[in-house]
Order: structure tokens, then C-alpha cells, then sequence
């Protein structure tokens, strides 16, 4: 049987406040092990969208972490940051939007709770977008990819972490071909 290789867990985060991105963040840790990146702060300033359960001046930040999952941990991956949400909530309202995905060598998949014509169903309530591809040494976005996500600023981050897990790849295959 063919296993899928091992794909990198990637979460961003849309917010108000850094006390509450902190506090999403710290649970995360504790649910998904040791990050190993961490993006800047950047404004997120594409859409109004989520003003009205945020507020104004909105930021986003994205993290990975070293532990690597199978892609099949998306659904469940994703019902877990919406009980976080729901957790860390205010007065029934969010305070953060926390929505996570994989990375691998060719793509960003992100998990959506809505279905929409480039979704594809996984499980449990719970769809996947290719969100960007990589090609000529960059991820590139779709059409229906958000104007965010197609930025110089969230492109720089994405090939970042994949840097990171091309290493980790790397790595791995060295020491399974020395167990070998």
C-alpha cells in the first residue's frame, strides 16, 4: 500500500488583538506539538469581512509546526480550531479566526466549513481548497484563490515554511534510507 508522504501543518490566524492571538496560539502548542515558524504580524486589510465580530485594524499572523500529520488529519485538524474559536470566544461572538491547512512541495490546501464550486467534500462537515500551487520556485495562487493569499507578503511566508519542510523531507528520507 502507498502511503502519503507526511504534509506540513500550516494555521493562520485573523485578529484584533495580540493577547488573544497568544492565547489561541498557546492551545494550539499544546494540541500540535512545537512550532517551528512564526510569521510577522501582517495587516490584514483585504476584506472588512470580519470586522464586525473582530473590530477594525485587523492582523494576521500564520505559524507552522515541526511535527508533521497526514493529510487526512485535515477534517478533524479543522473541527479542532473551531472548538478553539468557539472556546475562546466573547459574548458568543469570535474574537479570532483560525483556520488551518497543509503545505506540501506542490501546494496550500486549506480546510473550509463552506462548499463552494473549487471545495472538494473530505469529511465531517468539512471541505479542502487548493488554495495555492508552487511552480517557478514560488506558490502562486488560482483565480479563486483571496487576493490576500496571492500578496507578496503571504507568498514570502508560504515559501518559507516550505522551505522548512523541503528540510524536513530531506532529513527524513536520509534516515530512512540508513534504516533501510
Amino acid at each position: 500500500m502507498n502511503k502519503h508522504q507526511p504534509v506540513k501543518l500550516v494555521i493562520g490566524f485573523i485578529f484584533g488583538e495580540e493577547g488573544i492571538f497568544d492565547k489561541a496560539k498557546n492551545i494550539l502548542r499544546k494540541e500540535f506539538g512545537k512550532m517551528d515558524y512564526e510569521s510577522q504580524t501582517l495587516a490584514f486589510t483585504h476584506t472588512s469581512y470580519y470586522e464586525g465580530e473582530f473590530g477594525k485594524n485587523l492582523k494576521r499572523r500564520f505559524i507552522s509546526f515541526q511535527k508533521l500529520t497526514r493529510p487526512q488529519n485535515l477534517p478533524k485538524i479543522k473541527i479542532t480550531t473551531n472548538t478553539i474559536e468557539k472556546k475562546i470566544s466573547r459574548n458568543g461572538m469570535r474574537s479570532i479566526n483560525i483556520d488551518p491547512g497543509y503545505l506540501d512541495m506542490a501546494k496550500l490546501i486549506l480546510a473550509s466549513t463552506k462548499d463552494y464550486k473549487h471545495r472538494i467534500y473530505l469529511d465531517k462537515g468539512i471541505y479542502a481548497e487548493i488554495t495555492l500551487f508552487y511552480q517557478n520556485k514560488s506558490f502562486t495562487g488560482w483565480v479563486w484563490t483571496y487576493p490576500d493569499y496571492k500578496s507578496a507578503d503571504y507568498i514570502r511566508v508560504f515559501n518559507r515554511i516550505r522551505e522548512i519542510y523541503a528540510q524536513q523531507i530531506k532529513k527524513s528520507r536520509k534516515i530512512n534510507a540508513n534504516t533501510s
